[in-house]
């Protein structure tokens, strides 16, 4: 029988006698053997909710991303064609609290090092890694056999249906194309290939005469935006989705057929 939904509605955590693991981390696990929900049981001598609950779930969720964190430098300095040392520990440079309803999609932060000027060699090469990952997330996507297979169940976020498909993927991550452009007052456009079109909005901003100067500008819901930013979210959404689309199709293809320009 082939179950289009899975669930599980009987779970014991480590707050009954007989549970062993953390909400937390059970809900990872379940996040990683692809279930839509699970339900918490726990015994009726379970202590009520306290106050320190949310800070406590929110913390263990932050050590879960920050040990992720070594993993994805060593991929990304692979991808550059550079040599990852051997210990790799994550620092937190700086931190902030959003206001706005963006779960499961981007994050608003503008850090302090993307509001200086750029130097014309510092724009060429952060230009060139965004043009190289979208070359690169294009030749994932067309290593593909059949881009309108999936391994993925459906889910909803904010924003709606998330995507499942290569095709969704590609059409999702090429299509904030304008969106990241028009942030920075830039009149770019989504046609073409992700490359393409990407390439097509760089040479709109450089015909703009103080466009290194880096302004901060007040885009979209109220979020900061400057050309570093852009710069920077084009390689990050590209890798978000890309490791999305090469973990699926290797799924259903086998990792044998499928291109891993991004080095995951």
């Amino acid at each position: 029988m082939n179950f289009k939904t899975i669930v599980d509605t009987h779970n014991h955590t480590d707050n009954s006698f007989d549970g062993h693991h953390s909400p937390v981390y059970m809900c990872e696990a379940a996040c990683n053997k692809g279930l839509r929900a699970i339900a918490f049981t726990d015994h009726c001598e379970v202590d009520a909710f306290n106050e320190n609950d949310e800070r406590n779930v929110r913390q263990a969720f932050f050590e879960i991303a920050k040990a992720k964190i070594p993993g994805e430098i060593v991929s990304y300095l692979t991808w550059l064609g550079e040599v990852a040392p051997d210990s790799i520990e994550a620092v937190i440079v700086e931190e902030k609290e959003s206001e706005l309803n963006i779960k499961d999609a981007d994050s608003d932060v503008l850090f302090e090092s993307e509001k200086a000027p750029l130097t014309a060699e510092e724009y060429k090469k952060l230009k060139a890694l965004a043009l190289k990952s979208a070359k690169d997330f294009l030749s994932l996507y067309e290593s593909i056999p059949d881009k309108s297979a999936t391994a993925i169940i459906e889910r909803k976020t904010f924003y709606g249906q998330v995507p499942r498909t290569a095709d969704e993927m590609y059409e999702h991550t090429k299509n904030v194309n304008e969106y990241y452009f028009a942030e920075i007052e830039v009149d770019a456009d989504n046609s073409g290939s992700i490359y393409e079109c990407r390439k097509r909005g760089f040479e709109v901003l450089e015909a703009k005469p103080d466009f290194l100067q880096n302004p901060v500008i007040e885009g979209s819901y109220g979020e900061n935006w400057s050309l570093r930013k852009v710069l920077r979210r084009f390689i990050w959404h590209d890798r978000i989705h890309a490791n999305a689309m090469y973990r699926m199709a290797s799924k259903v293809f086998g990792t044998t057929k499928i291109k891993n320009p991004f080095c995951f």
